[in-house]
């Protein structure tokens, strides 16, 4: 197949273009691309497979060239914030050995071609690091072997350097835009014949490299799921039912067709268990304007057939979890014999916590456009999952994957909430409705209130000490409403899946061990948000760890330490979580970040009165992370944080500057539910709207941060999921060393007077 040459024009910095439906149309379903090293058919090496990917894969799905030797990456993972379009495009292009400001990063549109794009679960670069250097080393060597075409030499001979090759003996040079045509015609190598760079060789991989969106998004020119618009485009504005599978019962819309640029009121399909991802239903405003669509919105009088789950009320069900798990539950981990253990100790300790339901409460609410005719869908989402919204609009629109195409936005924020894909259905719906391009916005309020919601818990938890104080029993007790009840109804009690984290797999070294999950049903739609159960799981698991150190008069580092035992790999796939291949679990590295945030914070040292330091370690999306966080208390009550260390073992990283950013944020979202996040429910209705009600950290409650990264050459692990669960522990901790208040409920409150 002949190369195409790309017309686009280079300039300085790595940017961002985006591809027209024009361009889209006229390519089908192949990348459009400059010259494509490898042909437009994906092509398969001898050998090749791969868990991450879909269908036989070629590295031309991710980098190609124009005439002037710029090189086009794809990012085929979801912005929010985390660097990933910066930070995958750039191992590709360190292996490659390319000139970062002669690159230019792309936005991959919704396709199977690129593997997974489910941006979640804090996986990109442990799922695609590998992926990006392969592609990286076969391009390097394509224009190597170009190169040596040109000049009639061994490839051996042939070197690529920053962009160039170079003919090592004579010290002759190509620029990479003299050999791209030539590479197209040669055919892909064997992956055998890669070789990859070593650390010391890297330009950009474990260095601070900025972010290529940092322009745009400093100087209000980035384009977020709203900023999208398009000719003939139409605004809505959705009332949706405020208990989960409400119904319309009846609706008046005569003052809300009164607003000047209300256009149309149309009802939508009421939604019916198992929620899954699907819109709610409800009456939509569309107008020729966001403010009319959403003043028109607030004019309607609606009478709701509200349902069984109208029931559901915070405080009662609080009481109900509670009572569920001081009773024995579902077996998950039955470890010796608990029974005898506890009989048997010389002294016992129990205790129980409660966490609430949480919003995502990202700072971009839910937005989307769609632009649905009768042999093409289009759609703009701030998603981290593009592919999904492929069969939801071939389900609506009758039309094949062929005739959709998905363009990702920045995402202005996300924590698992824009992974599904129900505001995106709600414009694609419309659109068909309507026959016009439909922008649907969500305000604050729809956002806090039709959430996929952190789900609610209850913990107990009781150890048992021998004579000489060693802890040789550990029962815990768990309740709250699962995740997967969206998907399934019938599911009213956590799995592995859910207690695996931080909870099933809990990894101290006693020899009578008892996890069990009690029945909590569902009520509202359940989600994960970042990090999902190892928040409240370690809140429970290093708030008791705590109370074991006072109780045995240890220090709680040291009781921490003890706890863990020798340094072990532990193997927990007889208990139903998967185990990942290259990655065990290894107290070590746990023990390791343990002992460096106690160095770095100064563990130990001389406190003015009324400071406290607490201690929290957590193991979760194959990362090891601990904090030590200092507090102060006020006589009054109050209390502000004044210091957070955090250390982090994520094996090799990409980009240190992102990594410390992740934790920064945890931080910050750690101490926000910690304080004051709570979603709370009456009669089935979300009492919280806006961040009046819906507390977040404030900048002046904002501690100095300080993360500590641990070199190592492990595989790549998570990033910007694991930071978060120690922090509420650490923080409570804390709190009881600086006035010997226990806190065992979240959210604490600005003042421990209300405790």
């Amino acid at each position: 197949m002949s190369a195409k040459v790309r017309s686009d024009k280079p300039d300085s910095g790595p940017v961002i273009r985006r591809v027209s439906r024009r361009d889209f149309l006229k390519a089908g379903s192949v990348l459009v691309v400059g010259v494509s090293l490898f042909g437009c058919a994906a092509k398969k090496r001898p050998g090749e497979s791969s868990p991450a990917l879909s269908e036989p894969w070629s590295p031309d799905v991710y980098v190609s060239f124009d005439a002037a030797g710029t090189a086009f990456i794809i990012s085929h993972r979801s912005e929010m914030g985390q660097g990933i379009r910066t930070g995958l495009p750039a191992v590709l292009a360190d292996e490659m050995d390319a000139d970062w400001s002669r690159v230019r990063v792309e936005q991959a549109t919704g396709n199977k071609k690129y593997g997974n794009q489910n941006t979640d679960g804090s996986w990109s670069v442990r799922g695609f690091m590998q992926r990006m250097r392969e592609a990286g080393a076969t391009v390097r060597l394509m224009l190597e072997q170009s190169a040596a075409e040109q000049w009639g030499v061994p490839v051996a001979e042939c070197k690529a350097d920053f962009h160039s090759v170079v003919h090592t003996p004579s010290g002759r040079v190509l620029d990479y835009r003299e050999l791209v045509a030539g590479a197209a015609e040669l055919p892909v190598p064997d992956q055998k014949q890669l070789t990859f760079k070593s650390p010391d060789q890297f330009r950009y991989i474990g260095k601070a490299l900025p972010i290529v969106d940092l322009h745009d998004m400093t100087h209000g020119t980035a384009n977020y799921g709203a900023d999208t618009r398009i000719p003939g485009m139409k605004y809505a504005a959705i009332a949706r039912p405020p208990v989960v599978f409400g119904k319309v019962k009846s609706y008046n819309a005569d003052k809300a067709k009164a607003v000047d640029g209300v256009e149309q009121i149309l009802e939508l399909p009421a939604a019916k268990a198992p929620s899954a991802y699907q819109a709610q239903g409800g009456i939509a405003v569309v107008a020729s304007n966001s403010w009319a669509a959403l003043r028109g919105r607030d004019l309607l009088t609606i009478e709701w057939e509200e349902g069984p789950n109208a029931e559901y009320n915070s405080e009662a069900f609080k009481k109900t979890l509670l009572n569920t798990v001081r009773q024995p539950g579902t077996p998950l981990r039955n470890q010796g014999d608990i029974a005898m253990a506890l009989g048997d100790s010389a002294e016992t300790l129990q205790a129980e916590y409660y966490a609430p339901h949480l919003a995502h409460a990202s700072m971009e609410p839910p937005a989307a456009v769609a632009s649905v005719t009768g042999d093409f869908c289009e759609i703009w989402a701030p998603s981290q999952d593009p592919q999904s919204l492929i069969p939801m609009a071939e389900k609506i629109t009758g039309l094949k994957p062929d005739q959709i195409r998905v363009n990702v936005t920045l995402l202005g924020g996300a924590f698992g909430r824009k992974s599904k894909c129900d505001f995106v259905e709600e414009a694609v719906l419309l659109s068909k409705m309507t026959g016009k391009p439909i922008l649907v916005q969500w305000s604050r309020e729809d956002d806090i209130r039709h959430d996929y919601y952190h789900t609610v818990s209850a913990q107990y938890l009781s150890a048992g000490f021998d004579k000489a104080g060693a802890v040789t029993a550990w029962r815990h007790r768990l309740a709250y409403p699962s995740i997967m009840s969206i998907f399934d109804p019938s599911v009213t009690a956590a799995g592995a899946m859910e207690v695996g984290m931080g909870a099933l797999n809990m990894p101290y070294d006693i020899p009578n061990v008892s996890v069990q999950a009690g029945q909590a049903e569902a009520m509202v739609r359940i989600g994960w948000l970042r990090s999902v159960c190892n928040i409240f799981q370690s809140f429970g698991v290093n708030s008791f760890t705590d109370e074991i150190a006072h109780s045995r008069g240890l220090d709680p580092k040291d009781n921490l330490l003890d706890l863990l035992g020798p340094d072990r790999t532990l193997d927990f796939a007889g208990l139903g979580i998967e185990a990942v291949e290259g990655y065990p679990f290894e107290t070590r590295r746990l023990r390791g970040v343990i002992e460096r945030v106690a160095e770095e914070a100064g563990w130990g040292r001389s406190l003015p009165s009324g400071h406290g330091l607490g201690i929290a370690a957590q193991y979760s999306f194959l990362s090891y992370v601990a904090a030590v966080v200092e507090v102060r208390v006020a006589e009054d009550g109050s209390w502000t944080v004044q210091r957070v260390d955090i250390a982090i073992d994520c094996g090799q990283y990409v980009n240190p500057d992102r990594v410390k950013a992740q934790q920064e944020g945890a931080v910050i979202f750690g101490l926000s539910l910690a304080r004051e996040s709570e979603i709370t429910v009456a009669n089935g209705r979300i009492v919280q709207g806006n961040f009046n009600n819906y507390r977040v950290l404030r900048i002046n409650k904002a501690p100095e941060t300080r993360v500590h990264l641990v070199e190592s050459t492990a595989p790549p692990a998570g990033v910007g999921e694991p930071g978060v669960p120690p922090i509420a522990p650490a923080l409570t901790n804390a709190i009881f060393a600086a006035t010997g208040t226990r806190i065992r409920e979240l959210p604490i409150g600005g003042s421990l007077n209300n405790a």
